[in-house]
């Protein structure tokens, strides 16, 4: 089953029992709009909602999975809705019945980051890229914490979010970020493989399993989620951050 529209930027289709919903934004490189995360929440909420469903597969249509906040829409009318939202999202990833599966064949930045962190279980290609590039525009990796310092041993989160470097899927599997990291070659059938693997465990058994293991960051959500996003639009809306905000946008047209 498939359902698109000619102006969405993320589709969903399902096959028996694997849902795959692909992030299809080319033109800022997935970047979080409001319209991204909105289609982005609407199609796990519907996946969620279908019986017939066992594993979410989140991919992207090309090589870029994520670029990170949209810096346009931050620049113009501020992130207080976007940063609660992009909690929400994470929150609902966490929280399904269903094991959520990211595939990472290119370059994730900053908020894309948290998807990653949210999902259960996270498979990239090698030559993947990532970075919490936050720290260079005068922000902090804040809603994305909740979910990423979770998952990266605590020594990789201070390089990583505290230095803004690119590190690759290989280091991302090795900081506990990513499950594992594959060659470029292998991304599409290991992640395949993954997803059988799960569809074959029955649904109250991937219900229940899922919701021991994600106890935890649940709670830690709920109870850092308004903090952070606070945090974050308070950040977005500093002259610091504006400032250098228009010059990143200024370099890229």
């Amino acid at each position: 089953m498939s359902e698109r529209t000619p102006t969405e930027l993320v589709h969903l289709v399902i096959d028996g029992p694997i849902a795959t919903i692909t992030l299809d934004s080319e033109h800022n490189r997935n970047a979080l709009s409001k319209q991204l995360v909105t289609e982005l929440f609407g199609h796990l909420r519907s996946a969620e909602a279908d019986d017939a469903v066992r594993v979410v597969l989140v991919r992207s249509a090309g090589r870029v999975f994520c670029s990170g906040a949209d810096l346009s829409e931050a620049t113009e009318g501020g992130m207080e809705e976007g940063a609660r939202a992009i909690v929400d999202l994470q929150r609902l990833i966490v929280s399904m019945s269903k094991p959520v599966v990211t595939e990472l064949a290119g370059p994730v930045r900053a908020g894309g980051i948290g998807i990653v962190a949210a999902s259960d279980i996270a498979i990239a290609s090698e030559d993947a890229t990532f970075a919490l590039t936050e720290v260079k525009l005068g922000l902090a990796a804040a809603i994305i914490s909740l979910t990423v310092h979770h998952r990266m041993n605590p020594r990789a989160a201070s390089l990583t979010t505290l230095g803004g470097a690119v590190f690759s899927g290989a280091g991302a599997a090795a900081y506990g970020l990513v499950t594992e990291a594959v060659a470029p070659d292998a991304l599409d059938e290991r992640v395949a493989a993954v997803c059988a693997e799960l569809a074959t465990g029955a649904p109250q058994g991937l219900r229940e399993s899922k919701r021991i293991l994600t106890r935890d960051l649940v709670t830690r959500i709920d109870a850092a989620g308004e903090e952070m996003a606070a945090l974050s639009a308070r950040l977005f809306a500093s002259d610091e951050a504006r400032e250098a905000m228009m010059a990143f946008l200024s370099r890229k047209k």
